[in-house]
């Protein structure tokens, strides 16, 4: 199994999609690459993401960010929807750097490369987010989500 950090805005539809992909084992909701190894304080810097766990064997990299693609604008900055703010950027973040190098190789095939705005980073800093906002939207399904109910629902 391998482990990649996903920032696609709010972390709550980012999670409810993620999760129902072939190939992803687990999901977790967090923050990736802030200063700060606590949920308290002021903003750091972070993005919200979604810790996601997958059988490479199933699922490739280059799926995982056609996926994610399908789920945001890629244009964007520190945009998805009515989410407005640097903790809403759009991002790929691992510790294996072969992730890093493949993300980052998907966007330079991509005709469109000199538009997008997904930042694509080693994970500095990972911090789980608190539990009202683990699984949120499968808890409270009529909270607000910049994504579609039909793709939330395209790969179940």
């Amino acid at each position: 199994m391998q482990t990649i950090y996903i920032a696609g805005g709010c972390l709550w539809g980012v999670q409810a999609f993620i999760k129902t992909l072939p190939g992803v084992i687990e999901t977790e909701a967090g923050r990736a690459n802030g200063t700060t190894n606590t949920l308290d304080g002021d903003y750091d810097g972070y993005a919200e993401c979604v810790k996601t766990t997958f059988d490479p064997e199933v699922v490739t990299m280059d799926e995982l960010m056609d996926y994610l693609f399908e789920i945001i604008d890629p244009y964007s900055v520190n945009r998805q929807g009515e989410d407005v703010g640097e903790k809403y950027r759009t991002g790929v973040y691992s510790e294996d750097l072969r992730h890093v190098d493949a993300a980052r190789a998907f966007i330079h095939r991509r005709r469109d490369v000199d538009w997008i705005a997904l930042e694509v980073l080693p994970l500095t800093n990972y911090v789980r987010s608190a539990d009202e906002h683990q699984d949120r939207l499968e808890r409270c399904p009529d909270d607000y989500c910049h994504i579609p109910q039909t793709l939330l629902d395209k790969y179940k």
